[in-house]
């Protein structure tokens, strides 16, 4: 019991020593550690990540037993490895910077004509495809620049129809094999080529087309629309993730929301500087 008591005290002294400051380190560092584990998740890196800790716990070992030459070889193993990792993943690091850049985005498209009938006519040619089991591919580029991609194809710059999206993925058409790539709500590219998922525990229904939508997604913010030839169903893929089986409710919604904000989004920094800067006029008009 006195055990109990002393150690339950010990545990309210250390308590009673955290401050904010080491609150927020803690959130921090679990905040780290969960982004880790994230990455790994979605980068298919179990193995990698397994033998990282199997090398760790080996250096453990080596100090604890004093067992100095496996140590020395090991800890000059991990300074080489860690210049190794940022080459194996420079991929997967890029398009973590990149998405941690786009979190800080101050502004989303505010909704146009233009941009209402390109989603509109969008979602009645894949409504049209799926009940003609018609492939699709069909990309709406956002912040990140798809110049490269819109390359591998033919450029079209012509207003989106749903006649023409159709016409465009007949399988006699020459692109049809291709994504169709929306710009600035014109329909920018067909034929387009584009990077495959390197996720393998994908479903085995999932075709070409899917993997290709995934890859793009992986990639950059684009919203990207599938139709499956073999079943007729309508995907949408984001961020990597897939959202299948979708109704055209349903697919329109998913457009509107992702591509149409209908007010400027401020951050907290330009809050603050809006509310001093009105309130230091307030102060100079009273005066």
């Amino acid at each position: 019991m006195e055990v109990i008591r002393s150690g339950l005290s010990r545990a309210l002294n250390v308590l009673a020593t955290i401050g904010v400051a080491d609150i927020l380190d803690i959130l921090i560092v679990a905040y780290i550690i969960y982004k880790a584990i994230w990455f790994v998740r979605r980068t298919n890196s179990y193995n990698v990540a397994k033998g990282i800790l199997v090398i760790l716990v080996a250096l453990l070992l080596s100090y604890v037993f004093d067992l100095r030459m496996i140590y020395f070889l090991l800890s000059h193993a991990v300074e080489i490895g860690l210049l190794a990792l940022v080459v194996l993943f420079q991929p997967e690091l890029r398009r973590l910077l990149e998405r941690m850049g786009r979190s800080f985005s101050t502004t989303r498209t505010v909704s146009t004509p233009e941009l209402e009938t390109a989603i509109n006519e969008t979602v009645q040619a894949c409504t049209d495809m799926a009940a003609a089991k018609t492939g699709a591919l069909i990309i709406f580029e956002r912040s990140v620049n798809l110049s490269s991609i819109m390359a591998t194809g033919t450029i079209v710059n012509a207003d989106v129809s749903a006649e023409l999206l159709k016409n465009m993925f007949f399988d006699k058409a020459p692109l049809h094999d291709g994504a169709a790539i929306i710009r600035d709500a014109r329909l920018a590219a067909a034929g387009c080529v584009l990077p495959l998922t390197a996720q393998n525990n994908l479903s085995k229904e999932l075709g070409m087309r899917h993997r290709a939508g995934i890859g793009l997604s992986e990639q950059s913010d684009a919203v990207v629309i599938i139709v499956s030839e073999e079943t007729g169903s309508i995907s949408v893929a984001l961020d990597g993730m897939l959202k299948r089986h979708l109704n055209p409710e349903r697919l329109d919604e998913i457009l509107h929301q992702e591509l149409i904000r209908q007010e400027v989004v401020k951050t907290g920094w330009q809050k603050f500087t809006e509310y001093a800067t009105n309130l230091f006029k307030g102060k100079r008009d009273e005066k």
